[in-house]
């Protein structure tokens, strides 16, 4: 990664961390320079990068100011404040709305395309959530649970929608650390792929497609419940 890149990744998690508001605007570039030991080059195009992605935007002879996640462009930051500890719950009912989009239809393909191979895959992983719910192991937890979906999207036999996916799944890890630190979710997870599994196992594409819907729904209200503020 260059320095550019690098200083874009930092700013971005700063911005996502609250500590810059959207609406607020970013230290001068003289301060980012200082600040990070990097040229004010260096600070140029980060913030560039940045401006791509819309995350910020600039007001000629004002400054560099942080747009809300609405108006960001990118699809990696976005779900790196979805998924941040300090996400609010419109961004973070956002993101399930979005899974919902391809994780529902994927079920309902995986449902009439799946092999014994892609079942005993699930069976195991979700074997592997129990363990690790017993076990209170959250990382164990969280592998299992993201291995289960991408199981599903593979199941689907089509190229495209595990790719589609990837982007979820490399940045939902952190976001699941915080909520399946609750042994409450957990539970209701398991029961949720549990139904899930048996779904595809039936081979019935509409059950498989409720089975889905009703397990990131119960996310959505585990979200409200336990772990997002009010907005």
């Amino acid at each position: 990664m260059s320095l550019p890149d690098d200083l874009a990744e930092q700013l971005l998690g700063a911005i996502i961390d609250g500590n810059y508001p959207p609406g607020t605007a970013l230290p001068s570039e003289a301060e980012l320079a200082e600040q990070f030991s990097v040229s004010r080059l260096t600070v140029r195009e980060a913030v560039k990068v940045l401006r791509v992605q819309n995350v910020v935007r600039i007001q000629r002879g004002r400054g560099t100011y942080v747009n809300a996640p609405a108006q960001w462009t990118a699809l990696d930051p976005m779900i790196r404040a979805a998924t941040a500890p300090r996400a609010g719950r419109p961004v973070s009912e956002g993101l399930i709305e979005a899974r919902r989009l391809l994780e529902v239809g994927a079920a309902e393909l995986a449902a009439t395309k799946r092999t014994e191979d892609d079942l005993a895959q699930l069976r195991e992983q979700l074997q592997d959530m129990r363990t690790a719910h017993d076990a209170g192991d959250v990382e164990l937890f969280v592998t299992a649970d993201l291995a289960f979906h991408h199981t599903v999207m593979q199941a689907t036999g089509n190229a495209f929608i595990p790719l589609m996916f990837e982007p979820f799944g490399r940045l939902l890890v952190e976001g699941r650390r915080e909520t399946s630190a609750v042994g409450e979710i957990r539970a209701n997870a398991i029961a949720q792929h549990d139904k899930v599994l048996r779904a595809l196992e039936s081979g019935d594409p509409a059950r498989a497609r409720r089975a889905m819907g009703d397990h990131l729904a119960q996310t959505a209200d585990d979200l409200r419940t336990h772990v997002t503020p009010e907005a």
